[in-house]
């Protein structure tokens, strides 16, 4: 029981984790770097109310949060970094001196990951408006690329994007879950003609490595780039935010 005890305890809550790749991310990073005592496990909610029971029944040393919790988390900490409360998501849920503080590591990862391939490109559209996207946004922000949303419910949905719209937004970022390893058939509806070599495609999913939005893309002869080396910032990030 005490070789238990000292056992260090991180994990990744959401809804559906089966394909999520932060587990074996850090038990792999945790392997490599001999960082002993130290897990990361996959919490399953059903709902974001099961948090508060999560809280109580493990003994925990830091979070990340992923869909579909990434705002509705919120309510449940007990403060947030400046980030994160100017950006409305959190990602990364640090534990310290008995509160849970709110951090926002994905735009540190799509910051990184997004300005070595952004050229001259400064406008952007952004499809979807969860909690990734406003970290998008945030960070499209600080980097001065002017952007448009684009939700199934806004004021500009996929019924308005047009080959206009297409040519005036040389950056396309999906932040969307369309098109991860459970949903593989689907993609974002856009009219991909209006493609070219000057368009960049971004995609937030990681698995598969090539979602069918950045396979049109490519066809079409646009950059493209999915969202693995975001994770893999973001995830570094984290860490450093734990172990702080």
């Amino acid at each position: 029981m005490r070789q238990k005890n000292k056992i260090r305890t991180f994990g990744l809550i959401g809804k559906s984790l089966s394909h999520s790749f932060s587990s074996s991310y850090f038990n792999e990073k945790f392997y490599k770097e001999e960082i002993t005592n130290t897990e990361y496990i996959n919490f399953e909610l059903e709902d974001i109310s099961k948090f508060t029971q999560l809280i109580k029944t493990q003994n925990l040393s830091g979070l990340n949060v992923t869909i579909p919790y990434k705002e509705s988390v919120i309510p449940f900490l007990d403060d947030l970094s400046a980030d994160a409360k100017s950006i409305g998501a959190v990602n990364t849920i640090q534990f310290i001196n008995g509160k849970l503080i709110g951090h926002n590591t994905d735009i540190i990862g799509f910051k990184k990951s997004i300005i070595p391939i952004l050229e001259s490109r400064n406008t952007a559209l952004i499809l979807g408006d969860g909690g990734a996207a406003k970290a998008v946004k945030f960070a499209l922000n600080q980097l001065n690329i002017s952007h448009k949303t684009v939700s199934r419910k806004g004021s500009f949905n996929y019924l308005d994007i047009s080959i206009q719209t297409i040519e005036f937004y040389r950056i396309i970022i999906n932040t969307t879950p369309l098109g991860m390893a459970s949903e593989i058939a689907n993609y974002p509806k856009l009219p991909y003609e209006a493609l070219t070599e000057k368009h960049l495609l971004f995609d937030l999913i990681y698995n598969p490595s090539e979602t069918l939005f950045l396979k049109y893309g490519r066809t079409h002869n646009s950059s493209t780039k999915n969202g693995l080396e975001m994770l893999q910032i973001q995830a570094e990030a984290s860490w450093n935010i734990w172990n702080s």
